[in-house]
């Protein structure tokens, strides 16, 4: 009899916390911004002096970036990102549960935070939209943020908005900036090996 009403009551419990998980989520979701104006975000660029023959003579602003198309992004630079950052992007659909029970699993056996489960869907959503407050609000409004933006852009979409906007250091946010930085030359100049280092900075 005791054990049968334990089991009511924890059936009882897990109910109640699951509906009140899904109340929070409907309510942060109604919250959410309008994933769709990603796509007429115009990334802020610094002035940049030339000289009469076209050399570079000065930046001036608070963020170091040259956009790049998604289409010229070299391929080994991308797979470097996909192996780094997010290895199962093309099969996951803004969350990746595998990714989360791995970090779970790595950061329970190391006692500290080694291992983040954010995907490059989560980073962008986080990056365009959210602040870097360390709360669990954010974090469920990163995961409902990453499902709309699957939604609504490509996959490729979604890398192009990650290559031009991620943080490398320096000033530098992008990948083609950081190359600039870090190399004096566009991407598609860099050897195999440059690449993979940009890819390990974020």
């Amino acid at each position: 009899m005791l054990i049968r009403a334990l089991f009511w009551l924890s059936a009882l419990a897990a109910s109640a916390a699951a509906i009140a998980l899904i109340m929070v989520a409907a309510v942060i979701w109604s919250d959410l911004p309008a994933t769709s104006v990603v796509q007429d975000i115009r990334l802020k660029e610094p002035l940049r002096v030339y000289s009469v023959d076209g050399r570079l003579m000065g930046e001036f602003g608070d963020e170091r970036r040259i956009t790049v198309q998604i289409e010229d992004t070299p391929r080994d630079l991308i797979n470097a990102v996909l192996a780094t950052e997010d290895d199962r992007f093309f099969s996951h659909h803004g969350v990746d549960p595998l990714g989360v029970l791995r970090a779970l699993i790595t950061n329970l056996k190391s006692g500290q935070t080694r291992q983040g489960a954010s995907t490059i869907t989560m980073q962008v959503a986080r990056n365009y939209f959210l602040s870097r407050e360390k709360t669990y609000t954010r974090k469920i409004k990163e995961a409902l943020l990453a499902f709309k933006l699957e939604r609504e852009l490509s996959k490729n979409e979604i890398l192009e908005l990650y290559v031009n906007k991620i943080f490398l250091g320096h000033r530098s946010f992008g990948f083609q900036a950081a190359a600039a930085f870090y190399y004096n030359k566009p991407l598609a100049e860099l050897t195999l090996a440059q690449l993979a280092m940009l890819a390990g900075l974020p």
